[in-house]
């Protein structure tokens, strides 16, 4: 099957009902304000998109998902990073979802995917430390037996969605060797649980990051999601499935900035003429397209790969640095056709300066995964 970017009839729909969502229950002053909280959604927002299934819409249908396509999810989170519309969609709905359904056993899974489903449940990974890195060798948190029961201690930090979520998914070392990615285990940990703390990281451009502090917090067995000291293999690949979503989020970022540069070309006039007649604010533009279509392209191609079993780690990669790279130059492009206007905090333009800073080492910033890719077409 060839990669084909025509949208299916669903995906079409997917994108509609978001956009007409975002046009319609999301005015200006709303988003501002979401944007400004430390959960981004209120529960009115949040069960409207429980009842258009988004926070299940990977999850299968024996659970009480939709079972879409990632590349369907990325149709969908596509159109909400127009917004950008926060909150914990992806963080809950796509990588913690993932992370669950190639973790968890039926007991497990019939208990939790409803109830994220039904939006009752909110997942976020806790996975970084204050030796920040997205490899299993800078986990130091702890999770250790004691009379039936794991205790956990460690610090997380820049935790996104933290704020929203109900439950972590804490990455622990449950063994020792020589080989770091082996004696890691993956807890689902109570964020009301004694021992739990969690504070907002200060900084404008940080977004929802939080830092989550467990201090001999006492875990059940049965919340160990999959295999004692096997859980990092379960991660990664649901990391790797879950960057191409996310990439497309900045893709619609990144066109929504785009749209709105090219409206302001044709409307604002200096010298007695529009600005968009200059030849470099033509060039800015043209300069956000390109960052654009190499990020789309890139984005559905690595989606495609998954949704249809190909070697995929490549084009995850690639789409990560194209996307995260983009997003943060496309941001910095359109403040300059702009100009002055659009650093202020209640132009549209900065809600996605936030979101573009926030996001760009999420999941692993481009330097990560250039190296990455390097060592994967080298080997």
């Amino acid at each position: 099957m060839a990669l084909n970017l025509d949208l299916t009839e669903t995906e079409e729909i997917l994108r509609n009902t978001a956009l007409t969502f975002l046009r319609r229950d999301m005015p200006k002053d709303l988003l501002q304000s979401l944007l400004e909280t430390d959960t981004g959604y209120n529960e009115k927002i949040w069960k409207k998109a429980v009842d258009m299934g988004w926070p299940g819409i990977i999850i299968p249908e024996k659970y009480g998902g939709t079972d879409t396509p990632l590349t369907s999810a990325g149709v969908l989170f596509e159109a909400l990073g127009t917004g950008p519309l926060p909150g914990p969609y992806f963080s809950s709905g796509i990588l913690g979802s993932l992370i669950i359904l190639g973790s968890a056993n039926e007991v497990q899974k019939d208990l939790l995917l409803p109830a994220l489903v039904a939006g009752e449940r909110i997942v976020a990974l806790a996975l970084t430390e204050p030796e920040y890195s997205w490899e299993p060798s800078a986990v130091q948190t702890t999770a250790k037996l004691k009379d039936g029961n794991f205790v956990i201690d460690g610090l997380k930090l820049f935790i996104q969605d933290a704020g929203a979520a109900t439950h972590f998914i804490v990455v622990a070392r449950t063994g020792e060797g020589a080989d770091p990615s082996k004696g890691l285990s993956l807890f689902l940990v109570d964020k009301e649980a004694p021992g739990v703390s969690v504070s907002q990281v200060p900084g404008f451009l940080i977004g929802r990051s939080f830092e989550v502090k467990l201090s001999s917090v006492k875990i059940s067995q049965s919340d160990m999601l999959g295999n004692k000291d096997q859980g990092w293999p379960v991660l990664e690949l649901a990391i790797q499935k879950s960057i191409p979503v996310l990439c497309a989020y900045k893709v619609g970022g990144c066109q929504s900035l785009i749209d709105m540069a090219v409206e302001y070309s044709r409307v604002r006039e200096q010298f007695g003429q529009p600005i968009g007649r200059f030849q470099r604010v033509q060039d800015h533009i043209i300069d956000m397209v390109h960052h654009t279509e190499a990020a789309r392209w890139a984005t559905y191609e690595a989606l495609w790969k998954l949704d249809t079993q190909r070697p995929a780690a490549e084009s995850v990669h690639l789409a990560k640095v194209l996307a995260s790279h983009g997003y943060w130059e496309v941001v910095t492009l359109a403040h300059q056709v702009f100009s002055g206007i659009s650093y202020s905090k209640e132009h549209s333009a900065s809600y996605h300066t936030r979101t573009s800073r926030s996001l760009y080492s999420f999941l692993g910033e481009p330097a990560y995964h250039r190296q990455k890719l390097a060592r994967l077409l080298t080997t």
